[in-house]
């Protein structure tokens, strides 16, 4: 009866649910005393064990929810800004470390009993047919932010500190005293404002192009054998984009390996001649190299349609960045910001970052995230690029963008609603002269 009930109220949209469960102590007599034996036993009988003796069933009128279903989640109001990792340690593991030491147990027990590792595609040198159209989306995306922000940046003006990192993009630099520079003590940790370029926006990060990812391994001797290009470009090469001026070897069979130990991948093949070594100097449309040369100033009603454009084109780019690292493995050095596309990292010493007497100038290779390969480089979030230049003394008050994202933004594109928790748009800030506000 109770069966038939729950299910007609199952079908029906409505959740029953057992709402109180009452528990009351058996009383014995002589009739039922036989049963209980026999149910229970003497020793429960004895202990005088609660049992259920009566059930009340309530019924919700809340639909069942799909549990595939996932709700997205509320944007926060304000969030705090990306963590600056101190120079003088190690970056932390992507991964747990636990997690790792697990899997290399695993792979270590597996060699130990002479079984193949088991591979799946890309992890065996094979493409993955899904997302050859996503690599090929990417890399057209990419040119197109090039482009994008070398063409605003004839109109929006940029400036770089000659002593760090620090870029802000406004009439004229703020005056935060934040200069970690060797000279800074003489300049009381002002910035030494110069004029910026695309490389101040689209930090360059590159990486050695590889014929064969699972062939050799780059020594430090042969590292100018190499070509080297952008990682977003070696990531779509090596996830099927096919450019004529960097090859790569497409397999048809996977490679076999036992523990860390590749037992066949199809024999070595001649890797061709750099191509770079026969044109230095020439510019290509996926490098930031001479941009703003290659791309002459826009038109001032133009400048808004560029600025949404190239900002949907950084959303799609770091988009799907994510989504190929999740199959395609990039190293990234625990210490610098050298990045390396493939299954393991190269052996050029040139790793000058904490602690590198130690490892003889090797790199301390590890998996790599998102902002390594393709850094957002955040920037102080100008309200009023005309109005006075930003103060030390309200700094808590201030935001951060992207600094594409602020390039867009000031030219007139729409800025999208994940970005604006961090630029603090809700917080008043005083102006100048500390009478009036503003927001």
């Amino acid at each position: 009866m109770l069966t038939s009930i729950y299910l007609a109220l199952h079908f029906t949209g409505i959740c029953p649910c057992v709402g109180a469960v009452v528990c009351k102590t058996p009383q014995i007599s002589s009739r039922s005393s036989d049963k209980l034996r026999l149910k229970f036993g003497l020793q429960r009988l004895k202990k005088r064990e609660p049992t259920i003796s009566e059930t009340i069933f309530c019924a919700s009128q809340r639909p069942i929810q799909n549990p595939s279903i996932r709700k997205d989640k509320p944007i926060p109001q304000n969030v705090d800004f990306p963590p600056i990792l101190p120079k003088k340690k190690k970056k932390p593991f992507p991964i747990p470390f636990k997690k790792i030491q697990k899997a290399a147990r695993e792979d270590r027990k597996l060699a130990q009993m002479g079984i193949k590792k088991p591979l799946e595609p890309p992890k065996n040198g094979l493409l993955v047919p899904d997302l050859i159209p996503l690599a090929y989306e990417v890399l057209d995306a990419w040119k197109i932010l090039i482009k994008g922000v070398a063409q605003l940046l004839h109109s929006i003006p940029v400036y770089g500190c000659s002593e760090c990192s620090e870029v802000h993009v406004a009439l004229e630099g703020h005056q935060i005293k934040d200069c970690p520079g060797p000279t800074s003590r003489d300049r009381h940790s002002l910035h030494s404002w110069v004029r910026g370029s695309i490389d101040d926006i689209l930090v360059p990060i590159e990486s050695y192009h590889l014929y064969d990812p699972f062939g050799r391994r780059i020594k430090h001797e042969t590292r100018f054998d190499y070509d080297r290009i952008p990682a977003v470009v070696e990531l779509c090469i090596q996830a099927g984009v096919d450019i004529p001026e960097y090859p790569s070897r497409r397999r048809m069979k996977p490679i076999r390996m036992i523990g860390k130990k590749v037992i066949d991948r199809g024999g070595f093949l001649e890797e061709p001649k750099p191509w770079r070594l026969g044109n230095p100097s020439t510019p290509v449309d996926f490098d930031t190299y001479r941009a703003s040369e290659r791309f002459p100033p826009p038109l001032s009603e133009d400048i808004p349609r560029i600025a949404q454009e190239t900002m949907d084109a950084y959303d799609f780019v770091r988009s799907g960045v994510m989504k190929l690292m999740k199959k395609f493995t990039v190293k990234a050095c625990g210490y610098c910001s050298e990045v390396h596309v493939g299954p393991w990292g190269h052996n050029a010493k040139f790793c000058g970052a904490f602690k590198h007497q130690w490892r003889d100038g090797k790199h301390g290779w590890q998996d790599a995230i998102v902002d390594e390969v393709f850094p957002s480089n955040c920037v102080w979030h100008v309200r009023d690029p005309r109005g006075p230049p930003l103060r030390s003394v309200l700094k808590r008050f201030y935001g951060k963008a992207p600094a594409v994202v602020e390039v867009c933004m000031q030219a007139g594109a729409q800025v999208p609603d994940r970005y604006k928790p961090m630029m603090r748009l809700d917080i008043i800030v005083f102006n100048s002269d500390g009478k009036e506000w503003s927001r």
